[in-house]
């Protein structure tokens, strides 16, 4: 019982061990592919892009993290790009979100939720959509884009913490096991 017990813990060792080499080498890859990814895309902060030059619209947060005139590497330069675009969006709305800004614009060209008010689009027949509300659909999908880079660098790094730990557990295992089963009992 005692062999057996012995290699058990010995294959659980060596389970966790590979599993936690695997883990780390797989974090590490997405680590990287993600910062691959991210630097790929050229993307630099704009001047204004620094918590010292950026004013809030409509009581919204400054961002605490400067990006400003930097290359976007990381996936936290990637999150604060994103914060950024949010504020830049916000001051190019009038401080509305996609869902505050009135769907039509009327005969004028102003914004209007009375869709028999709106004006009719020559093309289409239909009413005249409020093309301001086109920002924040580009400035969703480029922060959503972004926000994604940001938590796949963390869960990469999530997977390289786990696998160190499964490492260090595995190595304690194998202690244990040859300075406890494998050792003859004292006599």
């Amino acid at each position: 019982m005692k062999r057996t017990a012995t290699y058990g813990g010995l294959a659980a060792s060596i389970v966790l061990i590979l599993l936690g080499i695997g883990s780390v080498v797989v974090g590490a890859k997405g680590k990287n592919q993600v910062r691959d990814e991210i630097k790929s895309e050229n993307i630099v902060g704009t001047p204004d892009m620094s918590p010292d030059l950026i004013e809030a619209t409509q009581g919204q947060d400054i961002p605490d993290c400067d990006v400003a005139d930097e290359p976007i590497e990381t996936g936290d330069d990637a999150q604060c790009f994103a914060d950024y675009i949010r504020i830049h969006a916000l001051e190019d709305t009038g401080g509305k979100t996609y869902a505050e800004l009135p769907r039509f614009l009327d005969k004028q060209g102003n914004p209007t939720e009375d869709e028999a008010a709106a004006a009719v689009d020559p093309e289409s027949g239909e009413p005249q959509e409020n093309p301001i509300r086109d920002i924040w659909v580009t400035a969703t999908g480029f922060t959503t884009a972004l926000n994604t880079s940001s938590f796949a660098e963390q869960v990469a790094l999530f997977g390289i913490v786990m696998g160190i730990a499964m490492i260090l557990i595995g190595i304690g295992f194998l202690v244990l096991i040859w300075f406890g089963a494998l050792r003859p009992p004292a006599r």
